[in-house]
């Protein structure tokens, strides 16, 4: 566990040093809210449209920031000659790559603080003491089939591949899973597709333990269904890497 948390530790290090690196992730769901939601008077002061919103886009902040945090960091660590002496060390993967998991979550749960200001100083979204601890639990868990596919991304495909393939599949994924439209103003087909999306499960999980809203028993086999795959597909990425550059 040292071991690990090392790992953890100066992973978080190494990015925040670069602070460009993650203030695309700060910012942007934030400013989506000053655009989409505190702009328009219908949503930011209604208290449960725009408390919706505020979950939606909470999770976008999550997912996002799994994402290019995983797909384009990782990435980028492989084509560095201090990550393959890393690979060799006798610590073992599970060591590296649950410092790398610690490290996205970290970075994630700091990507909730600027959204959840915007929501707390400049909407009427409201939710109890009790709502808000069970939203972050369903942020954390709800995001972790992106976290693996991010994690596939990264140990998959160099870093020029990784950057447009990770923004491919985040924001078309984000779209059609309800984080920047509420999926009621979706078309009959949309809708019925983005509910096999994680996106759309997470997405309904976190509205739903925010705002008391019936949320759809599926929605948890969805999310338990794409982690399964994701995880399948990450562990395959980083058993190919490894065996193509250290065997």
């Amino acid at each position: 566990m040292s071991i690990l948390l090392l790992h953890a530790r100066y992973q978080f290090l190494e990015t925040i040093r670069v602070p460009i690196a993650i203030l695309g992730t700060l910012l942007f769901p934030p400013l989506f809210m000053l655009l989409f939601v505190v702009s328009n008077p219908a949503v930011g002061n209604h208290p449960t449209a725009a408390t919706f919103a505020a979950g939606q886009m909470a999770f976008f902040a999550i997912v996002s920031a799994y994402m290019f945090n995983l797909g384009a960091g990782v990435a980028e660590d492989r084509a560095r000659p201090w990550q393959s002496y890393v690979r060799t060390l006798p610590a073992g993967p599970v060591n590296e790559l649950g410092g790398r998991l610690l490290n996205a979550v970290a970075l994630a749960l700091l990507s909730l603080i600027p959204v959840t200001l915007v929501a707390a100083l400049l909407t009427e979204a409201h939710a109890s003491v009790g709502q808000l601890a069970g939203a972050l639990v369903a942020l954390v868990l709800g995001g972790l089939p992106l976290l693996l596919l991010g994690l596939a991304v990264g140990y998959a495909l160099p870093l020029k591949a990784a950057v447009p393939v990770v923004q491919l599949l985040l924001f078309p994924m984000a779209f059609a899973g309800g984080l920047f439209l509420p999926p009621r103003m979706f078309p009959a087909w949309l809708d019925a597709l983005s509910q096999a999306l994680p996106t759309r499960a997470g997405r309904d999980l976190v509205v739903g333990t925010l705002t008391g809203a019936p949320t759809a028993a599926t929605s948890v086999l969805v999310v338990l269904g794409w982690t399964l795959v994701c995880a399948g597909a990450a562990v395959f990425a980083y058993r190919r890497d490894e065996g193509r550059r250290f065997r």
